[in-house]
């Protein structure tokens, strides 16, 4: 079958789509013998003999897991510090993985990590908005007008913020606490947002990524994702989310809800 050489590569667990694009323009790849440094290139993985940095490029069997994010942990696949990745939790697996979106250091929750490429791509993608949501313990009080800031968008260095979902609240005069579900992820985005108002956050947790979810699951565990839950990620990239019938439908409950 022909398909884009960073599709190939990406489908073998070289990296994500873009980190293969940047593979490829590094001149690191051959195709029968020929280095190849075009982005678009077409290719038959059956057919013709591929190298990346010197290592015969062959189809792997796809994996998919779900792993409860400790805290101290990394989302990445290199840090020259040497300190705690996610993806060394998995044992025993020879395929090179990684994690399909991030948690900073500090958070903790469900995170996806797989060799498919494919997939990875389009659900980190923003024009998706797969929706997460997370479980938000902060100091002090969340007040009304804070929470309508959030629900609208929040100006922060990279531009305004998607709005957000919240709800299950328990409000204290010392300690807030309730869920948020958002549809894009920036980086440390509902840490920054919450500073904006003074507000700093004691717990984050991803307790939810699309339609998935596992309270069974403790931390520092996972578990492969059935066959069910790899076809619903990838139903989830068919359509935004915000879109879609459902999607909507909650969304406008739920702050419907928060504005009475």
């Amino acid at each position: 079958m022909q398909e884009r050489l960073q599709k190939v590569l990406a489908s073998a667990g070289i990296g994500s789509r873009r980190e293969c694009e940047n593979i490829i323009l590094e001149g690191r790849v051959t195709v029968d013998g020929k280095r190849v440094t075009a982005l678009g290139t077409i290719v038959d993985a059956e057919k013709n003999r591929i190298y990346c940095d010197g290592m015969l490029i062959k189809p792997e069997c796809k994996i998919y897991y779900l792993l409860n994010k400790p805290k101290g942990y990394l989302c990445t696949n290199y840090d020259e510090l040497n300190r705690l990745k996610a993806i060394d939790i998995i044992k025993n697996v020879k395929q090179r993985l990684y994690t399909i979106g991030r948690l900073d250091k500090q958070s903790e929750g469900l995170i996806i990590i797989t060799n498919d490429g494919d997939l990875s791509n389009k659900l980190s993608h923003p024009r998706y908005a797969i929706s997460k949501t997370y479980f938000v313990e902060i100091d002090g009080h969340l007040s009304n007008e804070t929470m309508k800031a959030l629900q609208s968008g929040v100006w922060l260095s990279f531009g305004k913020t998607q709005p957000v979902i919240i709800k299950n609240m328990h409000r204290g005069l010392k300690k807030s606490r309730f869920e948020m579900i958002l549809y894009e992820g920036k980086n440390r985005e509902i840490r920054r947002m919450l500073a904006e108002y003074g507000h700093k956050v004691r717990t984050l947790k991803r307790i939810k990524i699309g339609i998935l979810s596992d309270q069974s699951l403790k931390v520092g565990k996972y578990r492969k994702l059935t066959d069910r839950e790899i076809k619903s990620l990838y139903s989830m990239t068919e359509k935004n989310p915000i879109e879609n019938k459902r999607g909507k439908q909650e969304y406008d409950t739920v702050t419907a809800s928060q504005k009475k």
